[in-house]
């Protein structure tokens, strides 16, 4: 082989492997549309201390964001939407919380869904993502309860340079640290002062002294 043809092959190969780091970089910087399934496991057979007549979730409300964003942390103080949503299974106010994040620049998309009252079933929504907001958030009542709710935070859909294909994350129950009710159907009892949002460590939720998960939710790339 002359030096020449070397060095064109060497080239050709260069621009090849340059193009191909390029392809894979790209997918980070357009939006990406992602399935949203949650997948009930609030059961009777795996949580059976008190389980409630009536059992369900409440519809989701969720966001994608930046990293630093939340609609809840635990041992932080919850949210007035937050609380609201636990306690009432309502989106607003925070839905409105959400949509002041957007504004500021800190949330890209608000995304909600109706209940989840049968549990052989689902819920299935969509969420978009882009490099700015890779970040997704989502909650929802656990109804019925004083302050009880299942959620997720700050699920990262970046992987290896780009968007994940497929990607489920166990939902475990918190108190919100609104209510002072510790069973399902406890009347209202405002806790004064408020509480840091904790994991819901009680029989409701830790059968063995652990907590179970009480949903799976699934994010597919459309």
């Amino acid at each position: 082989m002359t030096l020449a043809r070397f060095r064109t092959i060497a080239l050709l190969s260069l621009s090849f492997a340059l193009a191909g780091t390029a392809t894979a970089q790209q997918p980070m910087q357009d939006k990406q549309t992602y399935t949203v399934i949650l997948k009930g496991r609030w059961t009777a057979a795996h949580f059976p201390h008190e389980y409630p007549v009536g059992a369900h979730f409440s519809g989701l409300i969720g966001a994608s964001h930046v990293d630093g964003y939340a609609l809840f942390r635990e041992g932080a103080m919850p949210s007035v939407g937050l609380e609201r949503l636990s306690e009432t299974g309502r989106h607003t106010p925070l839905d409105g919380e959400v949509r002041t994040a957007i504004t500021a620049g800190r949330a890209g998309m608000l995304f909600e869904s109706g209940p989840l009252k049968d549990f052989g079933d689902s819920i299935v929504t969509t969420i978009t993502v882009d490099a700015k907001f890779p970040l997704v958030s989502l909650v929802a009542m656990i109804a019925p309860s004083p302050d009880w709710f299942a959620g997720v935070a700050s699920v990262d859909l970046r992987e290896m340079g780009g968007w994940a294909a497929r990607k489920s994350v166990d939902l475990i129950a918190y108190d919100s640290g609104g209510d002072d009710g510790a069973t399902y159907t406890a009347v209202d009892a405002d806790t004064s002062p408020k509480r840091a949002t904790m994991r819901a460590t009680t029989r409701h939720f830790a059968p063995d002294g652990k907590a179970m998960p009480v949903a799976t939710v699934t994010f597919v790339r459309n």
